[in-house]
């Protein structure tokens, strides 16, 4: 009887680390069928993914950070429901904020065999037009701080490299206006930073939507409000979720308008606009998860 294919897609910023190659190794002599795609350039998780489908694949492996991810996440959202296999996660990135979030084992052997052999849980995913994010949506100070981080200091220093360049641009951050708007909720005015998680943390170790859950088809809003940047921080982290400038909700839709261009992250991946929808899909993806990750509302 032939074992099931499963097909293992690795950000090829991490394809030497030695530790990858032992585990891939230690599943192959348990005898899991398990072949290695690496990606190079844009593009190429989509191909890979198209390809896994083709062959037949039983499972994908994304091996990476949040933004691995979300490639193969979208990538699998292309095709139909019925054809997309289950979804494991290999957490190879700088702070793995999803995979921590969900209580993914870090050590790669085991988080290879959850990934080979987990039950498949079914977990939303969300849209922004053609685009997709699995773990969250950032707007604000936090979306900038990422996405100035450079690739060299991630590597060099982990999840510390993105508080280092937040204290490097605490003088330069400035407020932006939106307009968001969903089922029975509304809000206009001034934030400094926003989230919209379908997991909770980003950010390297945020714990920026704490209410969120995979499984229950809605999203978690989060508005850090205000102008000025010290006073909402302080408060925002010392009073939490009770802090006046704190507004949240959960919503299964919402629109968000700017009257000048803003820039969201979606689970790493940068979009700009004046004006976003954003949805959940619910039980778009099959993914493996601990049975008793955090995320899951329904045993």
């Amino acid at each position: 009887m032939t074992a099931p294919l499963h097909r293992l897609i690795v950000n090829g910023k991490a394809a030497l680390a030695p530790e990858l190659r032992d585990a891939v190794a230690l599943a192959r002599q348990a005898g899991h069928a398990l072949e290695v795609r690496v990606t190079w350039e844009g593009g190429d998780a989509a191909r890979y993914v198209a390809e896994a489908l083709a062959d037949g694949a039983a499972n994908l492996i994304a091996g990476g950070g949040d933004g691995t991810l979300n490639e193969v996440a979208t990538a699998l959202l292309a095709h139909e429901a019925a054809a997309r296999p289950p979804l494991g996660l290999l957490p190879l990135g700088t702070a793995n904020d999803f995979a921590r979030g969900a209580a993914l084992p870090l050590a790669l052997p085991e988080a290879l065999r959850l990934a080979l052999l987990g039950e498949p849980r079914a977990i939303d995913a969300a849209r922004v037009g053609d685009r997709a994010f699995v773990n969250m949506a950032t707007g604000g100070f936090g979306t900038q701080v990422t996405l100035d981080t450079p690739e060299q200091q991630k590597s060099a220093l982990g999840p510390f490299a993105y508080l280092l360049t937040g204290l490097k641009r605490l003088n330069a951050i400035e407020a932006e206006q939106v307009r968001i708007e969903g089922p029975d909720f509304q809000w206009e005015g001034d934030f400094l930073a926003l989230a919209i998680g379908n997991g909770v943390q980003a950010g390297g170790g945020h714990r920026l939507c704490p209410q969120a859950r995979l499984d229950d088809g809605l999203l978690d809003l989060r508005i850090l409000a205000g102008g000025e940047l010290l006073p909402a921080l302080l408060e925002g982290l010392l009073v939490g979720d009770e802090a006046e400038r704190v507004v949240g909700a959960q919503l299964p839709w919402l629109t968000l308008e700017a009257p000048r261009e803003i820039r969201l992250n979606l689970d790493g991946e940068p979009l700009a606009g004046t004006r976003f929808r954003i949805e959940v899909v619910p039980g778009a993806l099959r993914l493996r998860l601990p049975p008793d990750s955090p995320l899951l509302s329904q045993p």
